[in-house]
């Protein structure tokens, strides 16, 4: 009776956790879009109107919200199919093991500086671009139907690429670890309603693709020249050269770095204190 006992607890807690952990990887995913995001205020306000009217005794009001509660994630999905397709690829396209590649201080510093020396030339020169940085999630949708690369990742390269008059220029390059997978790719423009209207189309595919991932795209506008980054649906516009510099090193750290080189630290001084004995 006890271990039976102990087991119906155990399956009860796991089964919360698994409900829990469903519903925090919906809100995760979905907390960036901005459509889904207006589906969950509408559900809440749904629910506590129905929680009201019962709480009153309004049977009018009740019986109607009954009848939504009841079509209305049918509704729901057939309406909001691309947004729920996208949260669920979201999710699947999660790399278990984390980055595609962990980069080391002096690759990461190297992609950056090639990066910035492309940037720079871009900016002067008046040359649009976009660059993708894949992280966690996986960008292989995009990468498939685009032109395969595999190269090195040099300024001269980037510079070429985007050069006008190339057939890749108007697409976009995506990076994964140290190496330039693919150029060419599109990817999706954002719906949001609040983007000023003045970002032309390489700054909303830009914000489209860090709203559906965890990315980071460096945008390089063609009309004035300005260097921008969005990370998390978020654009960072018109920085400066050692702006975008910092942010991208930033960016790229691992998370776990700082406690690699702490122990390093505590490996080092305690062979100072032998040696020293």
């Amino acid at each position: 009776m006890i271990y039976s006992s102990i087991f119906n607890i155990l399956t009860d807690v796991l089964d919360i956790a698994i409900v829990w952990f469903m519903f925090y990887q919906v809100l995760k995913y979905s907390r960036n879009n901005f459509k889904l995001t207006l589906i969950f205020k509408g559900v809440l306000i749904i629910v506590l109107l129905k929680i009201f009217s019962d709480l009153l005794d309004l049977i009018t009001v009740g019986t109607i919200l009954e009848y939504v509660i009841s079509w209305g994630p049918l509704a729901l999905i057939i309406i909001f199919q691309p947004e729920i397709r996208n949260v669920l690829e979201s999710i699947g396209r999660t790399q278990l093991l984390g980055r595609h590649k962990i980069l080391t201080v002096d690759e990461r510093e190297k992609l950056v500086y090639e990066i910035i020396n492309a940037c720079e030339y871009l900016k002067k020169n008046r040359i649009g671009a976009l660059m993708i940085i894949e992280r966690d999630y996986s960008l292989g949708q995009y990468i498939e139907p685009a032109t395969k690369l595999y190269a090195d990742i040099t300024s001269e390269l980037l510079i070429s690429l985007f050069f006008p008059n190339n057939p890749l220029h108007d697409g976009g390059v995506i990076i994964q670890g140290n190496k330039i997978t693919c150029a060419g790719s599109v990817f999706p423009v954002s719906t949001n309603p609040s983007i000023s209207k003045r970002l032309g189309t390489r700054h909303r595919a830009a914000l489209g693709i860090s709203e559906t991932s965890d990315c980071i795209a460096i945008i390089v506008s063609e009309e004035t020249g300005r260097i921008s980054i969005a990370i998390n649906s978020e654009l960072n516009y018109n920085l400066s050269l050692d702006d975008a510099r910092m942010l991208l090193l930033e960016e790229l750290q691992p998370k776990k770095e700082t406690f690699y080189e702490a122990d390093d630290m505590e490996e080092s001084e305690g062979e100072v204190d032998e040696k020293d004995i």
